[in-house]
């Protein structure tokens, strides 16, 4: 039996997904979520066979748990859903060592078919993404061997970045993290200075461009 954890904060389509995947005779949903950081505590509790999580959702965005995924429980395979077709979400969902990218206009026969794919320890994206994504994902491993500033950051300041592109204040994020207002506004300080950013503008931006949010 393959286990399957959903993440998506949109509940209408969990339950869509559920239902379609319970299809399967041999596919179970075995936990959902609709935050990021809840979904990596269930893959640390479930080590779930497949996560399907969304591109982007509060806390923790898709990729951001796919990363982290293959340190906590490495057997499980991502499948991203979004509605992003252009390379450079590709090309960083391929970073984070994501099994599959479907697009959510893709049918549900698609979906089936890419956990199939990656089960069978294949990476899978949509029809209309695969060549140009993996060809910029390969030019860009190519022509850039220079550490990225972002894979400088440490896990809590990866999730503090999120959280503030979110919009939320440092007390805000110090209680959705259990961690004091100081101790946030220390973390932001670093993260700022390592991506060399300075005003919040400039974080979200950074923050679009990287599919953070």
């Amino acid at each position: 039996m393959t286990t399957i954890l959903l993440a998506d904060d949109h509940q209408v389509l969990r339950e869509a997904l559920r239902l379609l995947l319970e299809t399967q005779p041999d596919f179970k949903v075995i936990a959902e979520t609709g935050d990021g950081l809840e979904a990596l505590q269930l893959i640390e509790r479930h080590k779930p066979d497949v996560l399907i999580a969304d591109l982007m959702m509060p806390s923790l965005s898709g990729l951001e748990a796919a990363r982290r995924t293959k340190r906590v429980s490495p057997a499980t395979k991502v499948i991203v859903l979004s509605m992003h077709d252009e390379e450079s979400y590709v090309v960083e969902a391929l970073g984070a060592g994501v099994a599959g990218y479907v697009l959510k206009k893709s049918s549900s026969q698609e979906l089936i078919f890419a956990i199939r794919q990656a089960l069978d320890g294949n990476v899978y994206l949509s029809p209309s993404l695969n060549e140009r994504a993996i060809q910029a994902y390969m030019q860009r491993s190519q022509e850039s061997r220079l550490e990225d500033p972002f894979d400088t950051l440490t896990d809590r300041e990866r999730e503090i970045f999120q959280l503030a592109a979110e919009g939320q204040s440092n007390p805000q994020i110090a209680e959705k993290l259990s961690l004091s207002p100081r101790t946030v506004e220390m973390h932001r300080a670093n993260l700022m200075k390592k991506l060399g950013l300075k005003s919040q503008t400039e974080l979200v931006k950074y923050a679009v461009k990287r599919g953070v949010v």
